[in-house]
């Protein structure tokens, strides 16, 4: 509010935007640039230029014993961003921006972080990413139980022909919903039942060698005898509270690129500011 010391009268100056609000709108609002130009009165380059002044700050939480939900999201090729998430607060407690596929020590990176800025980690869910449970070997590492089902749907599709792979798929299917006892329990029957069907071999032509017949079958059972330790890791230590998937990490990566899906065309530069300031949102004190 204002005052003409001529005249006395008092106006609103409606070209003085506050930038926090105005970035809160564009990311979290849907607004566009010329929505917001015209919301405020101001021109589309005053906007831009508030917008493009605009700089995150990177907030370091309070509470110091964690749960991390860590993983990664693209945008094509050429970039994408590794999270870090508390289960127990919600809070985004570190990202990291990558150009390339993910590896071990950008994970590292994010947990060097932490541990420099006092943090004690308790538990980690993760992917299963190739190296990950012996490198953290340290502390209690979930497989996501979803990421799970994924590979071995991936192996045996979502409609397998084979009788053994439709009824491990079943099997599967029951792992986010069941106990890890049970869950043994039936993968064993599975594979007393088809152990002889697992190791027929067939003559390749091409190569004239012997090859497994049912090689999709087999990655998708030795997955999952791999990552059996990995799978129940949260009903091992119900005391730490470790969820057995990254559920909450994937609800935060489908609204963050519905949100960016509004503001199609952004630079890398500003495409890192948006989501600097939607991972700022998430940081509840």
């Amino acid at each position: 509010m204002y005052k003409c010391n001529d005249c006395n009268r008092q106006f609103l100056d409606t070209k003085r935007v506050n930038k926090e609000e105005l970035y809160s709108e564009y990311v979290f609002g849907k607004q566009t640039i010329k929505q917001l130009s015209l919301k405020y009165e101001v021109s589309f380059k005053t906007v831009q230029r508030k917008l493009n002044s605009h700089k995150p700050q990177r907030l370091i939480s309070r509470d110091k014993s964690v749960v991390i939900l860590m993983d990664t999201t693209y945008w094509g090729w050429s970039f994408g961003v590794v999270v870090f998430k508390d289960a127990k607060t919600k809070k985004i407690i570190w990202h990291k921006y990558i150009r390339k596929k993910e590896t071990l020590f950008d994970y590292q990176e994010g947990i060097d972080w932490l541990t420099v800025h006092g943090f004690k980690i308790k538990g980690i869910v993760c992917d299963g990413l190739r190296g990950m449970f012996s490198h953290f070997s340290s502390y209690p590492v979930q497989m996501c139980q979803f990421h799970q089902i994924s590979i071995v749907r991936g192996y045996l599709t979502k409609e397998p022909e084979l009788e053994a792979s439709k009824e491990l798929l079943r099997i599967v299917k029951t792992m986010t919903h069941t106990d890890k006892e049970s869950f043994i329990a039936m993968f064993s029957m599975w594979e007393s039942k088809w152990t002889a069907f697992l190791k027929e071999r067939s003559y390749d032509s091409k190569t004239g060698k012997k090859r497994y017949t049912h090689s999709r079958l087999r990655s998708a059972w030795l997955s999952l005898k791999r990552n059996m330790k990995y799978l129940w890791t949260w009903y091992d230590h119900m005391e730490l509270g470790i969820p057995n998937t990254n559920n909450a990490l994937e609800g935060v990566f489908t609204d963050l690129k519905t949100k960016l899906r509004n503001h199609n065309g952004l630079s890398k530069s500003h495409r890192k500011i948006f989501i600097d300031e939607y991972f700022k949102s998430c940081f509840k004190y």
